[in-house]
């Protein structure tokens, strides 16, 4: 947590001083240096020149000047980093002159005025906007050359601009407000591009999927709708267009006979192809192309099976060209093959039912008219209610289908015949004796077929629509249409000259639609109102494409002018305005005049300070994008012979929230400091501690000690303190017995000071030893302590006279008293004494034997009486100094 509040409290402080640093921002022929946050350009560098410049957009080549700029274009070793939206080069990438620094097509975003801050780059898009805003936050923005870009501006406000704005806060009233992106597009088109497509920094119109066109103007096949959207699954073909409604037209078929190499049959899921009745392979390998045996293609271009006896007949014609055994070419009629007639052994004619068995005629089966012997097999012509069929009779349904077989009865040739042309089934409603094959209905369709009035057909015709229940049947339309789809009431066209508008029959087309052939067709997407499907038949526009020019409706009016809603028409800018919102000179978007920019939507003097000018196509001053610095104020922008710009150490002023921010940053970063050195030392006190008590074997309080310790608490037992180690015993002995010597010196001076009270004796000259009361135990030993009792007597110090009599001299010891327990005793194993029971010595300050007699008399008061020392005995003097 701390880490990471300091990294940014760091970066804080780090985006501070980046805002304050200096730069050198240049374009061709000028450079200014000073404070900069823009980052609109390129950075060029070159290795051995310690400067970086910001260059503007513009061409740069290799004459541009000034010396400073000029020396980096031309090094060898210069290096360019675009910035975002300028160049496709990657940063560090090498120069070549002459040197082009442009926005890429697009829009560049600044989240500050005069294109400062971090921008955000978006090129043009690759399919319109549509009705779709896109809001965005801006102080500044910059626009390519040839990009205009719609802008809302409040709630109904439109404003189109086609220059770079240097200060949003600088735009007119009308352009005011939260902005949002309806479109952004090169205008290097002409014709200029519809309202489906983009046009590219190129000058062509990309068009989105499944438009086309020079204009994206109309729709690819198979595709319907303003939008251009594919048609429905399911169908081969539809109602496209870009003013098309999609409704199918020709429905997917599957397993049509063509996938198979076949033409009248049935693809299976193998592949194979299985054969209408009546059909075989041709010649060629197509399946199911020619008529089998027996069987002729008629007039309708279906195989008809030839006449009774008849084993091949002649196509078209339907001529029999052989019989079969038993029948003979009828004389009349070459259709027709006539039986022999059927009689005995001896020549007699046998009538018909019966046949010649010898010389006898016997009687044919039941099931046979005329017949060549007994069997049903042996029918020549089969009896009544049965059909002829591979040879022997059989009955039918009600409809007429011969039993095992999709073949329909023909009474005429008492025969199994086939159903009409690309019937898969068929049936004869109401069958009877008197029913002809021309009565038969078809049931089924070969696929890519259907079904119209009992014949197969390859669509519907007018006036019915294809079932969608079955795909298979036509229905007929509702009486108020002449022509429908997917319902009966679903008109396409309308009887009673009515106009068939959306599937309904009104008197009128509605708007956004024009007649044509009894129908209400949707005008192009391009426009509100028309006269045709064109979008250059336009005669009015939506708010998307406000502006109508020869029939066609644009986006825009051309880059001096603006769109009068009143009058929706285009109409000239001010005179001082390169682009506008409105009329007048204080509704400018840009500034016509080079030596002015947009304040308050009005055009004024630039005044550009430190002889600066305005930056061609970013309408503002070198100076405004450039804060020049104190000391270089003066000099203005650098001169052409500046190689190298001034060191600058000023600083810019900084508000009073970032000199807040800043101070508490401080204050938290030293509070951080404090608390990790305290905590540092914690832990090496403890460490040091720890390694105090490893060294002198201390014990240590684990948790078998502690519950030592909380067992005595309980239960009373004394605790047993760790025997105490040789080392620190002996020290407690010397401790006490030099407590002992202490005691001794107190008595021995006792007695001397109770000598000298009961003495007669003038007083002694010596120094008293009252001192010895107020210094430490040891103090006795100190040298102090042996020049103050051997030095000389205090009257020959102040006098100057020597004494009349002996100078009574104790010497004193200058050493401590040598305890027995003294560590010189032990042996060399034992370690020095603990730090804990060392004695340093009290420095004493060097005084004279004045100076400790004065002290003396202070703290022990002598009579005033003077005294003087004798050399004859005193007689049992206790005085321990005296000799």
């Amino acid at each position: 947590m701390l880490s990471s509040i300091f990294v940014a409290t760091f970066a804080f402080g780090a985006s501070v001083v980046a805002q304050s640093s200096s730069s050198v921002v240049c374009v061709a022929g000028q450079c200014l240096q000073g404070y900069s946050n823009t980052t609109l350009g390129a950075t060029l560098s070159a290795s051995g020149i310690s400067t970086e410049v910001l260059l503007l957009p513009g061409q740069y080549t290799s004459t541009t000047n000034p010396e400073l700029l000029h020396e980096l274009l031309t090094s060898s070793s210069a290096k360019l980093s675009p910035s975002t939206g300028f160049g496709n080069s990657t940063a560090g990438s090498s120069v070549s002159l002459p040197l082009d620094i442009a926005l890429q097509p697009g829009i560049a975003i600044y989240p500050q005025a005069f294109y400062s801050g971090q921008g955000s780059y978006s090129g043009l898009p690759t399919s319109p906007v549509g009705n779709t805003t896109i809001p965005f936050t801006a102080s500044s923005l910059a626009l390519s050359g040839n990009v205009w870009a719609a802008v809302s501006a409040g709630s109904n406000s439109r404003v189109i601009l086609w220059n770079s704005v240097p200060d949003v806060s600088q735009l007119p009233a009308s352009a005011s407000g939260s902005l949002s992106l309806l479109n952004l597009q090169s205008s290097s088109c002409s014709p200029a591009c519809s309202g489906n497509g983009i046009c590219s920094a190129s000058g062509t119109c990309q068009c989105p999927s499944g438009f086309t066109g020079s204009s994206c103007e109309a729709c690819s096949s198979g595709f319907f709708g303003p939008t251009c959207q594919a048609c429905p699954s399911g169908c081969t073909s539809c109602n496209d267009g870009i003013s098309g409604t999609g409704r199918c037209l020709v429905p997917v078929v599957s397993n049509l006979p063509s996938s198979c190499n076949c033409i009248n049959g049935q693809c299976g899921a193998n592949g194979q192809c299985t054969c209408v009745s009546g059909w075989t392979s041709a010649s060629n390998g197509t399946q199911c192309a020619a008529c089998a045996a027996g069987f002729f293609l008629n007039t309708n271009g279906n195989c008809e099976i030839c006449q009774l006896g008849c084993q091949q007949c002649a196509d078209g014609t339907g001529d029999c060209i052989t019989c079969k055994s038993g029948f003979t070419q009828d004389g009349n009629d070459r259709t027709k093959c006539d039986t022999i007639p059927r009689t005995t052994s001896d020549g007699t004619a046998c009538p018909d039912g019966s046949y010649g068995a010898g010389s006898t005629c016997a009687i044919c089966s039941p099931l046979c008219t005329t017949c060549t012997g007994p069997n049903s097999n042996d029918c020549i012509i089969c009896g009544s209610a049965t059909y002829k069929f591979n040879g022997s009779c059989v009955t039918t349904s009600t409809g007429g289908v011969c039993s095992g077989s999709s073949l329909i009865a023909n009474n005429n040739k008492h025969e199994c015949d086939t159903c009409g042309p690309k019937c898969t089934t068929c049936q004869i409603p109401n069958f009877n004796v008197a029913s002809t094959v021309d009565q038969a209905q078809c049931t089924g369709c070969l696929s890519g077929f259907v079904l119209s009035q009992g014949k197969c057909v390859t669509s519907c015709p007018s006036g019915t629509f294809l079932s969608p229940q079955d795909n298979l049947t036509c229905t007929a339309c509702s009486s108020s249409c002449t022509s429908c789809a997917g319902s009966a009431t679903t008109c396409l066209t309308c009887a009673n000259n009515l106009l068939a508008s959306n599937g309904q029959c009104v008197n009128s087309c509605p708007s956004n639609t024009f007649s044509s052939s009894g129908a209400c067709i949707s005008c192009h997407p391009d426009c509100a109102t028309c006269s045709g499907a064109s979008f250059n038949q336009c005669t009015s526009c939506n708010k998307a494409l406000p502006v109508l020019t020869s029939g066609r409706c644009l986006a825009t009016c051309s880059q001096d002018q603006y769109f009068d809603t009143t009058s929706s028409t285009c109409q000239s800018c001010d005179s001082s305005c390169a682009s506008c919102s409105g009329a007048g000179p204080n509704s400018c978007l840009a500034c016509s005049s080079s030596s002015q920019v947009l304040r308050g939507g009005t055009c004024t003097s630039a005044n550009c300070t430190s002889g600066t000018s305005v930056v061609p196509s970013l309408g503002a001053c070198l100076s405004q994008l450039v804060v020049p610095s104190p000391s270089s104020t003066s000099s203005g922008a650098l001169p052409s012979g500046l190689s190298t710009p001034i060191t600058i150490t000023t600083t810019q002023r900084l508000q009073w929230w970032e000199i807040l921010l800043m101070a508490l940053g401080c204050a938290f970063i030293f509070v951080a400091f404090l608390y990790c050195w305290r905590r540092r030392a914690r832990k090496q006190r403890a460490k040091d501690t720890a390694a105090f008590a490893s060294a002198k074997a201390l014990h240590k309080q684990n948790w078998r000690w502690r519950l030592a310790r909380f067992t005595e608490r309980i239960f009373g037992h004394n605790r047993h303190l760790q025997p105490e180690s040789e080392e620190i015993a002996l020290w407690k002995l010397r401790a006490a017995e030099e407590a002992r010597h202490h005691k001794e010196m107190e008595k021995l001076i006792g007695a001397h000071e109770h000598s000298r009270s009961g003495s007669s004796r003038s007083p002694s000259p010596l120094p008293s030893l009252h001192p010895y009361k107020h210094r430490g135990s040891h103090d006795y030993s100190d040298a102090h302590s042996s020049n103050r009792l051997s030095a000389g007597s205090m009257y020959s110090q102040v006098t100057g006279m020597a004494r009349s009599g002996p100078e009574p001299r104790q010497p004193v010891k200058s050493n401590h008293l040598a305890s027995r327990f003294s560590t010189t005793t032990l042996g060399s194993s034992v370690p020095k004494k603990p730090n804990v029971l060392k004695r340093q010595p009290t420095p004493s300050k060097s005084l004279t034997a004045a100076e400790v007699y004065a002290a003396s008399v202070r703290q022990s008061p002598e009579p005033d009486a003077t005294y003087w020392i004798t050399p004859t005995s005193t007689g049992g003097s206790r005085n321990p100094f005296r000799k």
